[in-house]
């Protein structure tokens, strides 16, 4: 497994709407890439059941998925 340097990771929950393709599921959040040492629990959002859109129940965050 790669080692990650922690300057290489972006702050978790700093923006509130991520657009994902359909390539990037399942969804979930933090995402990829964050720190999550500072950050709420992984939660996997059920996007394409709820016609594309959901929302974190941690941060707010929201997720759409791109056609």
């Amino acid at each position: 497994m790669a080692q990650v340097n922690d300057a290489d990771l972006l702050t978790p929950n700093t923006s509130n709407r991520y657009e994902l393709k359909d390539s990037e599921l399942p969804a979930h959040c933090p995402m990829p890439g964050t720190s999550l040492w500072n950050s709420h629990p992984k939660v996997y959002l059920p996007i394409k059941e709820n016609g594309g859109l959901a929302k974190c129940p941690y941060c707010g965050a929201e997720y759409l998925l791109k056609e």
